[in-house]
């Protein structure tokens, strides 16, 4: 007898193998992220702390003057530093996706990984011999010059996607997701104590900078050394299912998917207006949804460090730690909210469920006075995470398996360069209106939430409209 005959589970395992889960490099990673990000803004405070009490003590200020110009120091350190990060990787992150794509799939991956070492020793650097703080715009333009983060997320994307069946692909991601909520949690719980390892002086904070470049060290040789890239599904498959199997999707995807032009339906049908539309509209709508989505997701995201260390929180490196690991907890409620969800709804359906969950908790963000207020806002946006995976995964099964990388690539860029522009109004409206209504920027970010419902809903409209004639015709 054959060894196919005796162990007839043996095929499949060959995809199923360690090497080739990149899990382990993404939590490595936001664990090196999360510590990173922490001490990158509580060494900036600090930096800050000491020049805004050096300017304001030879002449009498107002209450609340000295905090209102740290705030303002730290809003515009971080606007040129998230230009710096969001526009390097303009010039290479496409060119790693087109490598990924033509030669092999780990490259974007491991560049982007070798930047995230070097910026994280940049901030090790400032501490050690200190530097002063600008010099941190050079560690993050070397991250972004190596594709930061765009090229590595679409990389990571594109490795999920390639690994498993368009059945399961919305789960896989998420699970990806739950993975870096994960890490990202343990990271930011950690983060305060690891910060005042070592009390005064210029170094505090140097033993959680170590940790951070030791995680990001540890994910780049797990990437270079240990990781495979898995046999797509694609080959697997005999024939093209009659109907999409994807759960929680009802219809199909089948006659807007490129991959299934070329194969010969199992009943054939005379083309139909609805069914000959290439899927650009849907791609293009899906494209305009995550982009406003963002729009409202990044703005909230840099305003929260800033509002949340002034009155009438002020919190402490603790406190600022254990609020960083409360916005992970959305990876892990938004994977759960995916597994429930994706039996009884379309995609679409579930994008605009998160929208609606991040939108309100934002609302409610911008009205916080308590501490207790801001983990109930926190609370609410438990599916925050949903509509930005959803719609990669809704992306995947439009596209060839050959054009993932690019494909993720221009999505991640775009989000990256609209987060850009974002990041630098956010923080000058917040400057603007912090003295009138702390809470302008959270109610700019719910209003943008429920507008990028809008091309979402034209998506499930056009997708019920395809349904209900491939229906028809099928009778």
């Amino acid at each position: 007898m054959s060894p196919e005959a005796t162990c007839p589970r043996r095929c499949p395992w060959p995809r199923l193998q360690v090497w080739t889960w990149v899990e382990p490099v993404v939590a490595s990673t936001q664990v090196a992220a999360s510590l990173y990000d922490a001490g990158l803004l509580l060494v900036v405070k600090a930096s800050f702390g000491a020049g805004a009490a050096s300017n304001h003590s030879a002449s009498p200020s107002p209450r609340g003057a000295p905090e209102d110009e740290q705030q303002r120091a730290i809003s515009n350190f971080y606007i040129i530093y998230n230009l710096v990060v969001g526009l390097t990787p303009l010039l290479t992150a496409y060119g790693l996706g087109w490598l990924s794509d033509r030669y092999h799939r780990k490259i974007s991956i491991c560049v982007s990984l070798l930047g995230f070492v070097l910026s994280r020793l940049g901030l090790l650097l400032k501490l050690l011999l200190d530097w002063p703080v600008e010099v941190l715009y050079g560690a993050a333009a070397l991250s972004g010059l190596c594709g930061g983060f765009s090229a590595f997320w679409s990389g990571v994307m594109s490795l999920g996607s390639l690994g498993c069946s368009e059945g399961r692909r919305s789960v896989r991601l998420i699970l990806i997701d739950l993975i870096l909520g994960l890490a990202g949690f343990c990271g930011s719980m950690a983060s305060g104590h690891l910060f005042k390892q070592m009390v005064g002086g210029s170094r505090q904070g140097l033993v959680l900078t170590a940790c951070s470049v030791s995680c990001a060290a540890c994910a780049l040789l797990y990437s270079l050394l240990v990781l495979r890239v898995p046999e797509s599904m694609a080959k697997h498959s005999k024939a093209p299912p009659a109907v999409d199997t994807v759960s929680g999707t009802v219809g199909t995807y089948r006659t807007l998917d490129p991959d299934e032009l070329d194969k010969p339906s199992v009943v054939e049908h005379p083309p139909s207006p609805g069914k000959a539309k290439p899927p650009k509209t849907i791609i293009a709508l899906l494209f305009v949804g995550a982009i406003l989505y963002d729009l409202a997701v990044t703005g909230t995201v840099d305003v929260i460090p800033l509002f949340v260390l002034r009155e009438p929180l002020s919190w402490n490196q603790v406190q600022l730690g254990y609020g960083m690991a409360a916005g992970y907890t959305i990876f892990i409620t938004s994977f759960l909210g995916v597994l429930v969800f994706s039996r009884c709804f379309r995609d679409t359906t579930m994008i605009m469920i998160g929208m609606v969950s991040f939108g309100s908790g934002a609302l409610l963000l911008a009205f916080v006075k308590e501490t207790y207020m801001f983990y109930i806002a926190r609370a609410i946006m438990l599916f925050a995470l949903i509509p930005i995976t959803t719609i990669r995964s809704a992306m995947s099964k439009l596209i060839k398996g050959s054009s993932y990388g690019k494909v993720f690539v221009i999505l991640q860029l775009s989000l990256t360069l609209t987060g850009v522009l974002t990041s630098t109004m956010y923080n000058k409206i917040y400057q603007l209106t912090m003295d009138k209504f702390v809470g302008t920027c959270f109610a700019l970010s719910s209003f943008l939430s429920f507008l990028a419902m809008v091309p979402i809903g034209i998506v499930a409209y056009k997708q019920a409209s395809q349904l209900q004639y491939g229906d028809i015709t099928e009778t």
